[in-house]
């Protein structure tokens, strides 16, 4: 007759001693890069938010109503869709989605709108380590990207990377990451475009990895940028699925 066998107790000094090694100690925060000898770490980060519409007959009306929503946004215009527009909206509080913008929503004028559930995104920045300056990396770069007046058109996407990428080496994962970005770095020196760079690992239905977000003053610089990133190492060989693609133009923005 067989019995019970006792539950397993935690590991203690002794057993950590001996070689059993302890239990990991998650850490929510960023790394940037060292400041004087010191790692930067940020326990903040921005979340935003990408949600489609159609139906849109009366885009002023919806104009009006952002300018008196209490956040901040921008609005627009769908280039594949002569009805469709899409709200782009961030903050730091996860919460706001939630309590702030989902309320206004419900609301006229959006609420008689055609939510487009294909195109709905939300992400979060994140860090590298090797940022500069890690809060404003986080937090007001992308805030600036988005708001930029000077930059109206945008393409947003959502990316899923193949799972075998994260058992590569760490340099093999450096090196193909730095080709992308110095693509990605090329076309903002020239003014030619800037990202908002997410990831959304486990918060869209999808399962992607990263919302991806270009903005410029002209749309063909950002299509442009789309189909020479296909040609690194990462997007050909390592990137699972693309899109849909959401591209637009700016019809109003909150004022930075």
């Amino acid at each position: 007759m067989s019995h019970p066998q006792p539950a397993p107790t935690p590991a203690g000094p002794a057993e950590r001693a001996a070689g059993r090694p302890a239990a990991e100690k998650p850490d929510m925060s960023e790394k940037g890069a060292p400041k004087e000898g010191v790692p930067q770490k940020l326990d903040e980060r921005l979340f935003v938010q990408v949600s489609a519409f159609g139906g849109a007959k009366d885009v002023p009306a919806l104009v009006r109503a952002l300018q008196h929503c209490g956040f901040e946004c921008a609005l627009y215009a769908d280039l594949n869709d002569p009805l469709g527009v899409a709200l782009v909206t961030f903050s730091k509080d996860e919460s706001h989605f939630i309590e702030t913008v989902r309320p206004f929503l419900l609301k006229e004028p959006f609420a008689s709108l055609q939510f487009k559930p294909e195109y709905a995104l939300f992400g979060r920045t994140y860090a590298l380590g090797h940022e500069p300056n890690l809060e404003d990396w986080l937090i007001h770069k992308q805030r600036r990207n988005i708001l930029n007046p000077g930059a109206p058109w945008a393409v947003w996407y959502p990316v899923r990377r193949k799972g075998a990428f994260a058992a590569l080496p760490a340099d093999e994962q450096k090196t193909i990451l730095r080709e992308h970005g110095m693509i990605g770095h090329s076309w903002g020196e020239a003014g030619l475009a800037a990202d908002v760079r997410l990831a959304c690992h486990g918060l869209d239905k999808a399962d992607h990895d990263f919302v991806i977000g270009l903005v410029g003053p002209r749309l063909h610089p950002l299509s442009a940028l789309v189909e020479r990133m296909r040609k690194t190492v990462q997007t050909s060989t390592w990137i699972e699925h693309m899109g849909p693609f959401f591209v637009g133009k700016a019809v109003w923005q909150s004022p930075l």
